[in-house]
């Protein structure tokens, strides 16, 4: 993940810091690889704790490639996952699931398409120009800032949204992963309501896990 997603940010840094001409390499960046790492890092450590109680090679498959979630989350945890996905329930059609996640579906569809890309008409003219050099006037300055700041949280509510209503539609509930976070009373919480699931992954699988390791 490193590589595929920050290679090039660090080559053009560190060349225009330094003067350098370290290559910029073409690099594709595989769909949904946040994810995959994330959830075989939680595999991995749930695994070195116990927690895993079943290693079938095929529901590991299932569990890192389930499509929902892998494109803007939530990151998932194996012990909520696997009981879901071996109840026999989950194999049928079951029409109020149906229903409810198609509606959740389209209500995210009408947030990223109605919304996110309308704010985005009218931020982006204005940061392109000052990425060519242009300086913004005051109204201009805060358009710009006000419909971007739309447009990132629409844009993330709305494929939220719709990975929880796709999944539903399966007969799979993912975690809660955005809880308005523009409500929040402070950056604290703000980060809490944002990415909830990514918040909940850093304190398990980096603090909690590298404390127990070092106690050790």
């Amino acid at each position: 993940m490193g590589y595929f997603k920050y290679a090039n940010f660090f080559a053009q840094n560190i060349n225009h810091l330094a003067g350098t001409t370290l290559p910029i390499a073409e690099v594709i960046l595989p769909l949904g690889i946040s994810f995959f790492t994330f959830t075989q890092i939680a595999f991995l450590v749930d695994t070195y704790q116990g927690k895993v109680k079943e290693y079938n090679f095929v529901h590991y498959l299932l569990f890192v490639t389930y499509f929902p979630h892998l494109i803007a989350g939530p990151v998932l945890h194996h012990k909520e996952m696997m009981p879901q996905f071996a109840k026999r329930t989950t194999c049928y059609i079951n029409w109020e699931n149906v229903a409810v996640g198609l509606t959740i579906f389209v209500l995210g569809l009408a947030k990223k398409v109605v919304i996110a890309d309308s704010m985005a008409e009218f931020s982006s003219p204005i940061f392109d120009a000052v990425q060519a050099g242009g300086q913004p006037m005051l109204i201009e300055a805060w358009v710009g800032a006000l419909s971007y700041t739309l447009q990132l949280y629409f844009d993330f509510s709305g494929y939220t949204d719709m990975a929880i209503g796709l999944s539903l539609m399966l007969n799979v509930r993912l975690p809660m992963n955005f809880n308005s976070p523009y409500q929040a009373t402070s950056i604290i919480e703000f980060w809490r309501r944002w990415h909830m699931t990514l918040s909940r992954f850093l304190r398990d699988y980096l603090y909690i896990h590298w404390v127990v390791v070092a106690m050790e």
